[in-house]
């Protein structure tokens, strides 16, 4: 069935057009702020009264006479200075919970009249890194999206955008060449140790220098003890190590953590490096001329950039670099499956299309600007100037796609601009989307409107496309600052999930002890991934919000183990049923009439009969905190139901429609939770 809003505004809006014989009439029909007055308000005609100049409650009553709300509504009343105000019968709210009743799988929800083929990028983890709490909003925000909209009847394409390609890459490998060189040459990973005197001798240039020289030195001698065949091709060590983790034979195996400790060795190597004096590092390239591969001595801080130029160079002249990629993206992304079942999300390895993919595409994406005279070259590098934007100072702003040669980056490379240029394209003219949403937090909400202003621009993006741009705001700690952990570093995801599982299970042993190991480590993992899922999606987005354990654990307010243990109580009269001889099943089956006379049984129902404009809303937006709002007030509704009405001691006349409330309610929540939230429910707390 279609949202009952939705079939009152389509009434409302026939009736305003037929009075007026116009055709651009709004309703403007929300749910009543006051039950008294009914359970929706319809605000349009005054607006429209204003436009024609006319008295808003003589226009009201006009509209209300040609209105058809017979088998839906009571008589209409006209309030204030025009006001239409509906209340729906009672008969009507029974027929549309037996209609409900009937439809288990959608709850009575009908699919879109205007299915779409919709791409969703969201996550975005970078290699040879672990996920940490920066990734965690765009994720599960990303994967509600993509619930809600599936559940509506829309095609949804995940797409998740993985940093691979950038400069990451050649930090990432460098990593790897100094733990291999550290296990082969040195008796023990050497960048550990180095990482923290580098770390402590931030700002103090004379030890940076005495430590980067020596670091220097270390490594060119390494480097040509590396050579086997010719020089800098890295057969004597580092190719068997790579060939050796890339076939998964290392004893013990590297793990991510390893990687990730070691990218950050080489980050802050070339951070220190970038205050002092130029040091040099030989690499090698061949000579265009003999064919010969010779020395050449670069800046040492830019060696992780000619690493990443020689992966997108491809060939077998650099099988190393490949190996080690393909080794450090397989990595990073057994790690966030691991994650992505953690936290219950729709992501997998099929979804998973990052930046090189894009790679040979970069050219032409600069080309084809250049070509429609909107791409110009500006202090050396390539960009676009999209109207609209402009600096502080007034003047208009770039949009890079290329890079300057003498920018001291890799010569002319591309960026992120470049990348998602083609990633539109490819999302246009591959995938066929009707409509794509991006989401990053809001940082990038610029990026992202030059972006969006660019591909149109350029013709790639026609107007009947959509591009959205779901921004959210930042996790910040009880202190209100950027949540970090006490020593003031990233927060991993997997500790944040780990732990929450941990304080849940406290939780659970303190409020019921006596169940088993394995009940009590299903409801502590239910409680604490949930908890932390559902702390989130109760938070409009574009708020930043503090994390607090405490809160997010608590039975109390808006939290996910209030609606888990909301859930359980209405499962646990299934189980009391059993103890009265009271045969719900049977009770239920074929019930074709329902008694709704307690007001507190009717303003259960009405709730419940909304479950599908919550859904809306929610998809519409892009806001998962009106399902959250939505739950809540159900689970509050069920609570003083309950409390006002007896119902496994109601008699036979009433006993059928408040069971049915029961189940009604119960596949509501867990419908919203486990099949929109991906968060579980429990049959006991």
């Amino acid at each position: 069935m279609k949202p009952i809003i939705d079939i009152l505004d389509e009434r409302l809006t026939a009736a305003m057009n037929q009075v007026t014989g116009r055709k651009d009439c709004a309703a403007l029909l929300r749910l009543a702020t006051d039950p008294k007055f009914g359970d929706y308000q319809a605000n349009g005609v005054m607006a429209l009264a204003k436009q024609l100049k006319t008295n808003p409650r003589e226009l009201a009553q006009k509209v209300v006479d040609c209105l058809e709300l017979e088998d839906i509504c009571e008589p209409p009343e006209i309030a204030g200075p025009g006001f239409i105000n509906l209340r729906l019968k009672t008969d009507f709210i029974a027929s549309m919970l037996l209609d409900i009743n009937a439809n288990h799988e959608r709850l009575g929800i009908d699919k879109t009249n205007n299915p779409q083929r919709i791409v969703v990028d969201f996550s975005a983890p970078n290699i040879a890194k672990q996920m940490h709490v920066g990734h965690l909003r765009s994720t599960i925000i990303g994967d509600a999206i993509c619930r809600l909209l599936e559940f509506e009847g829309h095609t949804v394409i995940r797409q998740n955008h993985i940093g691979n390609w950038g400069r990451q890459f050649g930090r990432a490998f460098l990593g790897l060449w100094h733990i291999c060189m550290g296990e082969r040459r040195h008796g023990g990973w050497y960048h550990l140790s180095e990482f923290e005197e580098l770390r402590v001798c931030s700002g103090k240039s004379n030890q940076y220098l005495e430590i980067c020289t020596r670091i220097r030195n270390r490594h060119e001698e390494d480097w040509r003890t590396d050579s086997l065949h010719e020089i800098g091709d890295g057969e004597n060590f580092f190719g068997p190590f790579v060939r050796e983790l890339h076939s998964a034979k290392r004893n013990p195996p590297l793990e991510l953590e390893d990687s990730e400790q070691a990218y950050q060795y080489v980050s802050q190597l070339e951070e220190s490096l970038a205050g002092l004096r130029k040091l040099e590092i030989p690499t090698r390239r061949r000579d265009p001329q003999t064919n010969q591969w010779i020395e050449e001595y670069i800046p040492y801080g830019n060696l992780s950039r000619r690493i990443t130029e020689m992966l997108q160079e491809g060939g077998e002249d650099n099988r190393i670099e490949q190996l080690a990629w393909e080794f450090l993206v397989d990595q990073t992304m057994k790690m966030c499956d691991i994650i992505y079942k953690k936290l219950n999300v729709t992501l997998d390895q099929s979804h998973v299309r990052g930046e090189s993919a894009y790679n040979d595409k970069l050219p032409s994406i600069v080309e084809d600007l250049k070509k429609a005279s909107l791409a110009v070259e500006s202090d050396g590098a390539i960009c676009v100037f999209p109207e609209g934007f402009q600096n502080k100072q007034g003047n208009p702003l770039p949009f890079i796609i290329q890079k300057s040669k003498e920018s001291g980056e890799s010569g002319g490379g591309y960026l992120y601009a470049t990348t998602d240029l083609a990633a539109i394209r490819y999302r246009v003219d591959e995938l066929k989307a009707d409509k794509i949403i991006y989401v990053t937090d809001f940082r990038q909400s610029q990026h992202f409107a030059m972006l969006f202003a660019t591909a149109r621009t350029a013709g790639w993006v026609p107007s009947n496309i959509a591009l959205e741009h779901v921004s959210f705001g930042t996790m910040l700690g009880e202190d209100g600052k950027p949540f970090k952990t006490r020593s003031g570093g990233t927060v991993k995801l997997r500790d944040l999930l780990e732990e929450a599982v941990q304080r849940a299970r406290t939780v659970v042993e303190e409020k019921n002890p006596d169940l088993d190991e394995d009940t009590k480590h299903q409801i502590a993992r239910a409680v604490g991934i949930g908890a932390v899922k559902y702390a989130d999606y109760s938070t409009n987005r574009n708020s930043d919000y503090i994390f607090s354990f405490d809160r997010m654990l608590s039975l109390e307010g808006n939290t996910a183990p209030y609606m888990q243990y909301a859930y359980a109580r209405v499962k646990s009269i299934e189980r009391k049923a059993a103890g009265k001889d009271v045969d719900i099943e049977a009770e239920l089956t074929n019930v074709n009439r329902l008694v709704l006379d307690d007001p507190a049984e009717l303003d259960l129902a009405k709730h419940l009969i909304r479950y599908g404009e919550a859904i809306e809303s929610a998809s519409q937006d892009c806001r998962p905190n009106y399902l959250t709002q939505y739950l809540y007030d159900l689970a509050q509704k069920f609570s003083s139901f309950y409390n006002a009405c007896p119902v496994l001691d109601a008699g036979p006349e009433k006993r059928p429609t408040r069971l049915m409330l029961c189940d009604l309610t119960a596949r509501t929540i867990r419908h919203g939770l486990t099949e929109l939230l991906g968060i579980e429910v429990v049959e006991q707390m």
